[in-house]
């Protein structure tokens, strides 16, 4: 393994792998779709660095007031993604990665960098321990409507990370507190960061039309929309009787799993 670490730019875009759907053919559609995001982000101080190796390793961040996601703030960097996986785990890239980060915020001036967890690891979702373990703090914080038909939610379960340089921190919009929606029809709210999604819409689809189940799919397409979501958002986002259910991907067995949905008339 070579241990070197290259960004991908408006140049190098086209030839390179992008991590996360490095060897599932399903999802070589949204590998297009997403690199086609990145081309426009980039120019906005997008940053997508990753280890120069045919491996899930990787992060990407992007100033918070250009990041899509519904949390506000001035003159930070938002990290939508750090991974490692595999036979790279325990090399120290997560610590280099992360570290990168840091150092290009304070390169840049920046007041600080963000990330989107949780207090239970979930699936898509940074890990709390591994960015408290580098100083970030718990700077806000949503609860969620879901689950076990608790009518008081589960708490402050989702949590923005915070690592700050000059004192100021970022913090959730306030909609995005609300976490929950008027229609009580399975609804996702779903962007084009993530390679998986569009084979996830394609599932979801083809099943809930299949087994007459009201559908609700909203696109992600801008900023302002991302800005203004009723829930924490890191590319989709699921509802089911007004309520925020999961930021899980959804299939056909994840649907019968957590829905219990066969047919509904």
């Amino acid at each position: 393994m070579s241990g070197q670490f290259i960004n991908l730019t408006d140049d190098n875009l086209n030839q390179e792998h992008l991590c996360c759907a490095i060897a599932d053919k399903k999802h070589q559609a949204g590998v297009a779709v997403k690199k086609q995001w990145l081309r426009e982000r980039i120019a906005e101080g997008h940053v997508f660095r990753k280890l120069d190796e045919k491996g899930k390793v990787f992060i990407e961040y992007a100033p918070l007031e250009t990041a899509w996601a519904p949390v506000l703030g001035e003159n930070y960097l938002y990290v939508y993604c750090l991974w490692v996986a595999g036979s790279f785990k325990g090399k120290g890239y997560g610590k280099s990665l992360l570290q990168y980060c840091i150092n290009d915020a304070k390169e840049k001036g920046k007041s600080g960098v963000c990330v989107l967890s949780s207090k239970k690891k979930k699936p898509f979702l940074s890990d709390r321990k591994f960015f408290l373990k580098y100083g970030f703090e718990v700077v806000d914080t949503v609860g969620s409507t879901a689950g076990s038909g608790a009518s008081n939610g589960t708490g402050n379960e989702y949590e923005l990370l915070a690592l700050s340089f000059d004192g100021e921190k970022p913090r959730f919009s306030e909609r995005a507190k609300e976490m929950k929606i008027s229609s009580k029809a399975l609804t996702i709210y779903y962007g084009l960061q993530c390679p998986y999604i569009p084979d996830c819409i394609k599932q979801v689809e083809e099943y809930c039309h299949g087994n007459h189940i009201p559908l609700n799919l909203i696109a992600v397409d801008t900023l302002e929309k991302a800005k203004n979501l009723p829930c924490i958002f890191n590319n989709w986002a699921v509802f089911y009787e007004g309520k925020f259910e999961t930021n899980h991907l959804l299939n056909e067995t994840f649907l019968k799993k957590k829905f219990g949905f066969s047919s509904i008339v």
